[in-house]
């Protein structure tokens, strides 16, 4: 049997191969957002940030103790990396998602409290993460396959804003052109993990 996050991939891949690819700016506009639909492949220019579990709990700290974090969130994207070290000529080492459930823990706070919009990795979010982005208005992208290769060439620019000793888990902002993904889950809460599983049980055979 094939696995909610498998199946959601595979849904996404079959759902997007035939369709127009919807160019979007940072940061996000409530208009960008509202007429992002789950299944859409989108691409991304503009600015994002790169941050893990370990940036992330350091971030949600800081607001639970009333400071100000190291860079606005409201309208960005927060992309769930950690870059290798560049090679000689390149601006970004390999770049590939990590798993999006190990942010889940600290997702709701950063939508309510910092206006972040929006969120790239990999597999499903947690029924809480989904219900903060519905209240909040904000979307989840999953990276498309050979994403380390494909964000490699579209970051034109790559800075360190914060947590430095976290090595290639720290805060970094990163400028990109034409960054591949698909919208799996939109403002609406509509799921791609959920809707690919469900397409994929009435179309298998008896």
């Amino acid at each position: 049997m094939k696995s909610n996050s498998t199946a959601g991939d595979t849904a996404a891949h079959d759902k997007t191969n035939s369709m127009e690819v919807k160019q979007i700016q940072t940061p996000l506009t409530d208009e960008t957002i509202a007429n992002l639909r789950c299944g859409e492949m989108v691409s991304i220019s503009g600015v994002i940030f790169t941050a893990r579990d370990a940036a992330h709990k350091l971030m949600v700290e800081a607001l639970e103790r009333g400071e100000d974090l190291p860079v606005d969130l409201a309208g960005q994207v927060i992309y769930y990396a950690g870059p290798t070290p560049a090679k000689p000529g390149r601006v970004i080492g390999s770049c590939g998602p990590t798993t999006s459930g190990r942010m889940d823990a600290y997702t709701p706070t950063l939508l309510k409290e910092t206006g972040l919009r929006a969120m790239i990795g990999k597999g499903p979010r947690s029924e809480e993460v989904v219900q903060a982005m519905v209240e909040c208005g904000a979307v989840y992208f999953a990276a498309v396959g050979g994403a380390a290769a494909l964000i490699a060439d579209s970051v034109k620019e790559c800075d360190v804003l914060a947590f430095d000793d976290l090595g290639p888990e720290a805060l970094r902002r990163l400028v990109v052109e034409d960054y591949p993904c698909v919208c799996v889950i939109d403002a609406q809460g509509n799921n791609l993990y959920e809707l690919g599983p469900a397409q994929y049980r009435e179309e298998a055979p008896c």
